[in-house]
Formats: structure tokens, C-alpha cells, sequence
């Protein structure tokens, strides 16, 4: 059999986890033949693929990004698309793929297992916002770089009595905002989830300003927006699945505190700094765990499903059920979180 891997979507730290784990069981455990797509699924659309060999795979565990490159191509955009993908990958002996993606990558996944191409998906996204599966790979890490950023933060606000404000990724959820915030000690925290009121936020720091602190670290998600307004978007354009660049949510919350308390306040976006680099080990693990099952998924026929996290142990779920099945935060963690606001 010849299994073919792609990533696509945003890099999440712990694709070559995956891939690793993919190419080592499969060719030696159950003697297939590996080949990497590159791009996305970009690769199956142009026809772009690489060999995948114990040897390519030698010592790519620690490493961020992903070997195979990664975009957000969508084939559904693409005139022609769905059947180029069909072709490229009969025309180069593709009996399978593992595709390791979020949301719009494997809800394409979903779509192709259904027009016949035989998919296992595997879930990647540091916003952990893809349903049925308590954790995704690269989350933790994201997670991890964000707090210690909130850390940094925390001793040069004190230092310069400054407002500091974090903006994190997070489009449409604020895991990442909420975890890093709580663990790193923020004292507001915003969310896509719950649009906020700037006076609330001002009325919180104003709070802080009477009983003698000087500072305060406001950690807000990229999604976030105030109530009754739009989320704010930089720059124009989308992508081939529709989605807008966001961005300065966190500039004009400093502009609009600024105003507010006359107080200096600063903007730190944390961008891509949490998607770079070498996954932590809790991501190392997962993914491995996650490419190990899905390359017996292969090996076994179950196609159309994705490997997912349920408590501690490794289940698969439906491909098909997962698309645009996005999971809010734990509103009760975000209620926790309230105690330590003002």
C-alpha cells in the first residue's frame, strides 16, 4: 500500500511528530510505501510529492514547522480541484492519506473521502477549537510560549507601573488567551466568546490603580471585540476558506484605556511567535500518539475518520462530524478566571 501525508492549515508545532510516527509504523510495521504531499493539499492539486524514508524522518522529532510544507489551499476553490486531486493521486499510486489539519483541512478531508479518496485525519490546530477531541497537538505549546511571554511582561509592567496588553492568537475561540492568562497570572482576560465593554475593562484596572497597584497585564485573544461592534481586521483580503486577517484588537484596547485612565499602556503581539519552534514534550507525545493511530487506521480500511484525544486515550471519530464543529472554551474556566480580574 501507498500512504500519502500532508499538512495543511496554520503550522502547529508536532507535525513531524506526526509525520515521524506515520512513515516509522508504516514502513516497518506494516510495509508500506510513504510519500510525502507537499503544501497541502496544494500538493495533490499541482501534483507535488516527495519520498518519505526512515532516513527522511531521521531526527525531525524536536522540529517545528513541517517538512512537507503546509498552505490554505482549499480544492473546492479551485475550478477542477476535487478531480485533480482524484487524479494525482491515482496517477501516483496513492491508495491513502493521513491529513493532518484543523478544521477547514479536514472538513476538505471529509469532502474527498466521500468523492472516494480514502482519508485519516489527524487534528492539528493551536486554537484547540476543533470538536470532538479534547486536546489538539500544538496547543500546549502555543500555550506554554504565551505564558512565559506573560511572565516577561509581568516584571517590566511592574517595573514602569505601564497597562500591558498581550494579544494572542485565536481566532474564533480564546483557549489559548484563557489558559496562558490564568496560568501567567493576567488580571483581565478577553475573549471571542464573550464581546467586552471597554468601561468594564477600565473600571477593572481603575480598581487595581486605587488599591496601590500600578500595572496591569490585559491578555486578549485576536477574535475578541467589544460589545455590539465587529471583530477587527487587518489589512483586507481572505483566504481560499473564506477567513479575514484579524488583528489590533490589542492596539485599540491601549488607545482606548489610554484615553480612558491616562495611564501609559503598551502592545505586545505575540503573532507567530507561538506557532514557531520546537514543540513541548506534552506535543511530542501527542502527536506521536496521534500518528501512530492513524496509520493503523490505514493498515485496518477505517477511512473517513479522524484520530481524536478522549480523556487519556486515543478513539477515532467521524470525519464527516468534525467539520465546522468549532468547541467554545470552558465558560466555567473563563468564570474562574473573573475572580482574579480587578
Amino acid at each position: 500500500m501507498k500512504v500519502g501525508v500532508l499538512s495543511g492549515g496554520g503550522d502547529a508545532p508536532g507535525i513531524n511528530a506526526v509525520i515521524r510516527a506515520v512513515v516509522r509504523k508504516g514502513i516497518r510495521n506494516y510495509g508500506c510505501e510513504m510519500t510525502g504531499i507537499k503544501d497541502g493539499w496544494q500538493g495533490l492539486v499541482k501534483g507535488a510529492f516527495t519520498p518519505l524514508t526512515l532516513e527522511t524522518i531521521s531526527g525531525i522529532l524536536p522540529r517545528g514547522g513541517s517538512i512537507l510544507g503546509t498552505s490554505r489551499t482549499n480544492p473546492f476553490k479551485r475550478e477542477g480541484g476535487p478531480q485533480k486531486v482524484l487524479d494525482n493521486a491515482k496517477k501516483n499510486g496513492i491508495d491513502a492519506v493521513v491529513v493532518i489539519g484543523g478544521d477547514d483541512t479536514l472538513g476538505v478531508a471529509a469532502k474527498m473521502s466521500e468523492l472516494g479518496l480514502p482519508c485519516v485525519g489527524v487534528p492539528k490546530t493551536i486554537d484547540n477549537d476543533l470538536g470532538l477531541t479534547d486536546y489538539t497537538f500544538g496547543f500546549h505549546t502555543a500555550v506554554h510560549i504565551a505564558c512565559e511571554a506573560i511572565d516577561r511582561l509581568h516584571t517590566t509592567a511592574e517595573a514602569h507601573h505601564r497597562v500591558m496588553i498581550l494579544e494572542v492568537m485565536g481566532r474564533y475561540t480564546g483557549w489559548i488567551a484563557l489558559e496562558a492568562g490564568i496560568a501567567g497570572g493576567a488580571d483581565i482576560i478577553l475573549i471571542p466568546e464573550e464581546p467586552f465593554d471597554i468601561e468594564e475593562v477600565c473600571q477593572n484596572i481603575k480598581q487595581r490603580l486605587e488599591r496601590g497597584k500600578t500595572f496591569s497585564l490585559v491578555v486578549v485573544a485576536e477574535g475578541a471585540k467589544p460589545r455590539g461592534a465587529n471583530t477587527i481586521i487587518y489589512g483586507t483580503g481572505s483566504d481560499e476558506f473564506g477567513h479575514p486577517r484579524l488583528g489590533g484588537v490589542g492596539y485599540y484596547l491601549g488607545k482606548e484605556i489610554e484615553k480612558c485612565l491616562d495611564i501609559e499602556t503598551r502592545v505586545v503581539v505575540l503573532g507567530h511567535l507561538q506557532r514557531g519552534g520546537s514543540p513541548t514534550a506534552f506535543d511530542r507525545v501527542l502527536a506521536t500518539r496521534y500518528g501512530i493511530a492513524a496509520i493503523d487506521l490505514v493498515h485496518k480500511g477505517r477511512f473517513g475518520q479522524m484520530v481524536a484525544l478522549d480523556g487519556n486515550k486515543i478513539v477515532s471519530v467521524p470525519l464527516k462530524d468534525v467539520a465546522g464543529k468549532r468547541k467554545k472554551v470552558d465558560l466555567e474556566l473563563y468564570e474562574i478566571s473573573k475572580v482574579f480580574s480587578g
